[in-house]
């Protein structure tokens, strides 16, 4: 019995260190994501044209060194028609935005894999959780692949990286993040609740409503498209613009990814339809009586959902500081992190079959 005890604590153990492993390398890729947006704001992801995945962990040491960065960043077109002129310390200053957000994923890979592989070695991992903690790594691994393949977008031909790569480089960490979350809470357990299956069914729908915005929002920040039409509620002297500035690209559909007012157009629609539909998820849980951590979820998913579209709001009028451009995104990934909770525990969450009248009379919440 004492063997077994000791076994079943070894175990529970384990599971401490590994979700304390998965926290810690779930705010790394946080930390990416923010110092990646502001290596957007400043324009400073085409400072590094090479890529060393290995000696690259070094910076410049040397003036000469340094001389060598700067001469090579001065043959790209971003040099030559932004920043002709630029000195070797303005120069310095975005080489460091790069090389930081660099730094960072090769970080995240090194605490991903060493732990992972010491938790394979002592058998804590279940089969499932293996398989999931594999495909992580892949994508953790493709993410850098991916962002040198957005880079090299930008080095020649153009002075910014490509939208549409920028916006794969983002989900690509969006993805990464929300599955070491999911992965999280379900290591957690949850406990029983209560809900209809509508407030299920709208739930999901929020969480993929969310990572639609984040596509379009990467796209927004791939064109700059922020610092553009910066008046709300009215954009391009209209609340909904007209169909032949909106759809002037053919064909149509490249008016989503190439148009700035389309892409904010519908950057903004997408926001007004995630607050609305927030409200009425919240309203609902609360009616419909489902489970008290439910409801809470539900809350505060619309108090930093409305929120969140107050700051949106701010940095548009203000063209996009870094200051508001950051809290915008970082209140992005807070509400993200709520819905992946929300929807998480809705998924264990039964049915409620107890009589609408009943409900009434008993006062069960659930």
């Amino acid at each position: 019995m004492t063997s077994i005890a000791t076994d079943i604590e070894s175990r529970a153990a384990g599971m401490r260190s590994v979700r304390a492993w998965l926290i810690v390398v779930a705010a790394l890729v946080v930390c990416t994501l923010m110092v990646g947006g502001a290596t957007r704001l400043t324009e400073s992801g085409l400072s590094i044209v090479e890529w060393k995945p290995v000696t690259g962990t070094i910076p410049p040491l040397t003036d000469a060194e340094w001389s060598r960065q700067f001469e090579a960043y001065k043959t790209i077109p971003q040099y030559r028609e932004m920043n002709r002129g630029m000195s070797l310390a303005e120069f310095k200053t975005i080489f460091w935005w790069e090389w930081a957000h660099r730094l960072l994923g090769r970080l995240i890979g090194a605490v991903f894999l060493l732990p992972f592989l010491w938790f394979l070695w002592r058998g804590f991992l279940s089969s499932e959780l293996k398989r999931r903690l594999w495909v992580i790594f892949v994508l953790g691994g493709a993410q850098g692949a991916v962002g040198w393949w957005m880079v090299t977008s930008g080095l020649s031909g153009r002075v910014s990286v490509s939208q549409y790569r920028l916006a794969i480089h983002f989900m690509l960490a969006v993805f990464i993040f929300s599955a070491i979350v999911w992965t999280l809470r379900q290591l957690q357990g949850r406990p029983s609740s209560v809900a209809p299956m509508r407030v299920k069914v709208t739930g999901r729908i929020l969480l993929a409503l969310l990572f639609l915005q984040f596509y379009f929002g990467a796209l927004v920040a791939g064109l700059r498209a922020g610092r553009v039409f910066n008046t709300w509620p009215l954009i391009d002297g209209a609340f909904i613009p007209s169909t032949a500035r909106l759809f002037f690209e053919q064909p149509w559909w490249r008016n989503f990814f190439d148009n700035t007012l389309t892409v904010q157009f519908t950057h903004r629609m997408i926001a007004y339809a995630l607050v609305a539909l927030a409200i009425v998820h919240a309203i609902d849980a609360v009616r419909s009586r489902a489970s008290p951590a439910v409801i809470s979820g539900a809350l505060w998913i619309m108090a930093t959902m409305v929120f969140q579209a107050i700051v949106g709001i701010l940095t548009l009028l203000n063209q996009v500081p870094i200051d508001l451009g950051l809290a915008h995104q970082a209140v992005a990934i807070v509400v993200l992190t709520l819905a992946l909770f929300h929807v998480e525990r809705l998924g264990g969450a039964l049915p409620d079959r107890t009589p609408a009248k009943l409900r009434l009379v008993t006062g069960d919440g659930g």
